[in-house]
């Protein structure tokens, strides 16, 4: 068992509270080196013709977010859309955009832009476990320590996802003062809840939209947004996962980021659908006499 004195301490990101928002995360679909198999990096691949239509997915999702299951998002559009510069992340995020009601701002975001990969970006998956497979084990079991050869370290990387979060937060925050004096912050009922099941303190007539900013990034980038927002330790870097296109939603009141969903993906339904039906078309899916 490791000793908790190993740790690696991380500086907290302070989340002022006066903000009451939402941040949603959106990773990007699937990519043309994903679908090979190869490590990505900050390398620049572009979306493939799937990653394209799961996009689309996560926009419809995203305009239509009261059907089926309602996503816990606040009303009305985002202030915008941040998003990596890399290719891939900055496709999906204008293929999002295009297909909402409101017009939204995008802002490339360099503190997520994906973690560097080093010798490992634009080789197959198989190349990599056997030319490093001592360096790819320890970057899995201690990634707080070990990272690619060349690599960018997580320590390097977490600090600029603090930066880049910490700006759009600020973004958030001037729509989400409401209280006119600290005095008056002191004393005034929250808006929100912690505990699930209760009715609101405040009546939901009496309360203003909450603003809410999206998010499209990468897997590794997203584990840190998430590291960050909750102050998990670094070691529990593969806790997080995320899938292609897939939808989390993490709440920020009083100082505190609470994770509200994760890794959803019930929007790339018709997909699998897609996919059994050409399978029965090919004669690859039989039922039993």
């Amino acid at each position: 068992m490791a000793d908790p004195a190993d740790a690696v301490a991380l500086p907290r990101l302070e989340i002022p509270a006066r903000v009451a928002a939402t941040l949603v995360l959106v990773r990007h679909g699937e990519s043309t080196w994903v679908a090979e198999g190869r490590f990505q990096g900050s390398q620049d691949p572009p979306l493939s013709d799937l990653g394209r239509r799961q996009a689309a997915l996560v926009a419809q999702r995203l305009e239509q977010r009261d059907e089926r299951t309602p996503l816990p998002i606040p009303t009305g559009p985002p202030i915008g859309i941040w998003h990596s510069p890399l290719g891939r992340a900055a496709e999906t995020a204008r293929i999002v955009a295009a297909n909402q009601t409101a017009a939204l701002d995008l802002h490339p975001e360099q503190g997520l832009t994906e973690i560097a990969q080093g010798d490992w970006e634009g080789k197959h998956q198989s190349e990599v476990r056997s030319r490093w497979a001592k360096e790819l084990a320890a970057w899995r079991r201690t990634p707080e320590r070990s990272h690619a050869p060349g690599g960018e370290p997580l320590l390097d990387a977490v600090e600029r996802v603090r930066h880049g979060l910490g700006g759009i937060i600020s973004a958030l925050g001037p729509a989400a003062a409401a209280t006119p004096s600290d005095e008056a912050a002191d004393v005034a009922l929250p808006r929100y809840d912690a505990v699930p099941g209760y009715p609101t303190a405040v009546p939901r007539d009496d309360l203003s939209p909450e603003p809410w900013a999206l998010l499209v990034a990468h897997d590794g980038i997203f584990r840190l947004v998430l590291i960050n927002l909750l102050g998990v330790p670094l070691e529990r870097f593969w806790s997080f996962p995320f899938n292609l296109a897939a939808i989390t939603v993490v709440a920020l009141h009083e100082g505190v980021a609470a994770l509200r969903a994760h890794n959803l993906t019930d929007h790339l339904a018709p997909l699998e659908e897609e996919e059994r039906a050409a399978q029965e078309a090919r004669g690859e899916r039989r039922g039993a006499l």
